[in-house]
């Protein structure tokens, strides 16, 4: 047992370094959002256009890349994910040249395929690379690592592009003369190119050192197929999928609107800038609670179901309650708050929906992860809708949308995983 804990420990190094990359990536949309707002002056909802080119490749690519990875195998799938991240990274700089948000889409685009192959790649890897009833143990570990570098990454890009003086620069653009404000927002673009530069020669590296490391290729499954059906014959993974859509969507909600929310309540983005973090650290906080209380004193569904009821309440309070409070040096509203304490009701959310999705399907397992993936999408389609509810309504009522998504979460932990057959007596 001890050989064995010693081969796959340098495995297992190398891929929470793969989910501190997804991490960072999937995180620091959460500064590129409130930035392009002013730098390319866009409305909510055109903001949140960088949410939706990032993830919409999930849905894209799913299938494909697991198709990519059968006929290359896991070093050299996630050897070209990288590659295809630097692209992405080294693209902005056209971008910023020419100030062209469709084109730090594109950009954001090409990451976001880069991701989603790795998603496909490493989430069946970390099952696969050690003890099967130690895997949730494993999940949870590289959570902590994917929202760690979430916490690093909007406070590394901010200090990267954020000047003093900057809270009265945002103030005075609109107002600037047609050349004077020109000048100014190139100016703020081109802050984007020398950290997307760097980063896309880290990214190059990191994928060539996946592609000589020592990583194993997993075996083949040996589970049978439990049954014939289509996977999609089978409802508590298509639940489950329906499930993950919302999760993602919900929780990059809670991340990737606070600054501009924060904003709205009367913060500087200066300051703003640190509560994606205070997000993702109470979501650690969950995964830690986790890990100490599953399984000897609660399951995992039932933490499921707690986190679940936990979003409802919050998602309730986000959108409804208002109050001016004072806390860890910062002067807002309560609501903003309730957003950061929906990091830690997500946190059990996406390891509880995955065992429960994929149960029973034997060697389809692969393809129902597949379908999981998809689910992903959710993160380009949710905060656009939110966008578009805040430009009409306004920022506190907008969170509305929240409360759908936690109540089918609810329903799925409590009921919707046990339905096996597409039936209305089951």
């Amino acid at each position: 047992m001890e050989v064995a804990a010693v081969k796959i420990r340098g495995p297992l190094l190398l891929i929470c370094m793969i989910f501190f990359v997804l991490g960072f990536f999937t995180w620091v949309n959460a500064m590129l959002i409130p930035y392009f707002k002013v730098a390319c002056e866009l409305t909510n909802f055109e903001s949140y256009l960088v949410t939706f080119a990032f993830y919409i490749s999930y849905l894209v690519i799913a299938l494909p890349a697991s198709l990519l990875l059968n006929k290359v195998g896991f070093k050299k799938g996630m050897t070209t994910a990288f590659f295809l991240m630097a692209t992405g990274a080294f693209t902005f700089i056209p971008a910023a040249y020419s100030r062209s948000y469709l084109v730090f889409l594109l950009g954001l685009f090409i990451i976001g395929i880069g991701l989603a192959i790795l998603q496909t790649a490493v989430n069946p890897y970390v099952t696969l690379l050690g003890a099967r009833e130690r895997a949730a143990q494993r999940i949870s570990i590289m959570g902590i690592c994917n929202k760690t570098a979430g916490i690093i990454a909007p406070l590394l890009l901010a200090a990267a592009i954020i000047r003093p003086g900057d809270t009265q620069l945002f103030h005075a653009i609109p107002g600037m003369a047609a050349a004077e404000k020109d000048a100014a927002l190139n100016m703020l673009v081109r802050r984007l190119i020398l950290p997307y530069a760097t980063v896309g020669g880290i990214l190059s590296l990191l994928g060539l050192l996946i592609r000589y490391s020592p990583l194993p290729e997993p075996g083949k499954a040996t589970q049978q197929a439990v049954g014939h059906r289509p996977v999609w014959q089978h409802p508590h993974l298509v639940l489950g999928a329906v499930a993950i859509f919302l999760h993602v969507g919900s929780q990059l909600i809670a991340v990737d609107t606070i600054i501009n929310y924060a904003h709205a309540r009367g913060l500087s983005i200066p300051e703003a800038k640190s509560f994606p973090s205070y997000t993702l650290f109470t979501t650690i906080c969950g995964y830690l609670l986790g890990i100490s209380l599953i399984p000897w004193a609660i399951s995992q569904l039932t933490a499921l179901k707690i986190c679940t009821l936990l979003g409802v309440v919050l998602s309730v309070m986000v959108a409804t309650i208002s109050g001016t409070v004072h806390f860890l040096g910062h002067t807002t509203d309560i609501s903003v708050w309730f957003l950061v304490l929906l990091g830690f009701a997500n946190s059990m959310i996406w390891a509880g929906i995955w065992p429960l999705a994929l149960d029973g399907l034997g060697s389809q397992a692969k393809l129902g992860a597949s379908l999981l993936i998809m689910g992903l999408s959710g993160n380009a389609v949710l905060p656009l809708l939110y966008g578009r509810l805040a430009d009409v309504n306004g920022h506190q009522p907008a969170y509305w949308v929240l409360l759908p998504c936690y109540i089918f979460l609810t329903f799925y932990a409590f009921y919707g995983h046990n339905i096996k057959k597409w039936s209305l007596c089951n």
